[in-house]
């Protein structure tokens, strides 16, 4: 009778002794997973030679048209059609005496210079929102008011609220 009452204990020693090992194998698996995933992260994490836009866009074999969600800091550098426009602006005043040509160029910042030394601006030689609204050329609103937030898409369109269709029986 001894021996009838030590197997049913053995069994659950035994059922025991699995449930525990292979929750320990499991928690093992896991954390080898984990520190596996760490690892990979911190390999991508490390600074690697970085290759222009183009030859990235090259080694792949086409061209993304995603635009970057950064906007470039400063200004952009006028056309030389723009410039062309502000050197018959500068000359309709009697700044610029040359020929307007789309370049600009040491005789267009001295005439801009002059420009603004005569129409009360800072005489920079630098193009900025005051010189081109005084030479007729610039918004209504550059520098007088902050600039106004971008008008979304959403915002032009009217909402209406959705109507109910009836069917015909």
């Amino acid at each position: 009778m001894a021996a009838a009452t030590t197997e049913p204990n053995r069994t659950l020693l035994t059922m025991r002794l699995r449930k525990a090992t292979h929750l320990a194998s499991t928690l093992l698996l896991a954390a080898g997973l984990g520190v596996f995933a760490g690892s990979g992260q911190a390999q991508s994490a490390t600074p690697k030679k970085t290759t222009s836009s183009k030859a990235r866009a090259s080694a792949h074999g086409k061209r993304t048209s995603k635009k970057s969600s950064r906007r470039e800091r400063g200004q952009k550098v006028p056309t030389p059609d723009r410039i062309s426009e502000i050197q018959q602006a500068l000359a309709k005043d009697g700044s610029f005496a040359g020929k307007p040509n789309g370049k600009w160029d040491d005789s267009t910042i001295e005439a801009t210079r002059k420009f603004q030394e005569a129409h009360g601006l800072n005489p920079s030689g630098k193009l900025d929102a005051k010189t081109l609204q005084q030479l007729g050329l610039g918004s209504q609103t550059a520098g007088v008011a902050p600039p106004m937030p971008p008008v979304s898409s959403s915002s032009l369109q009217k909402t209406t609220p959705p109507q109910t269709v009836r069917r015909q029986r």
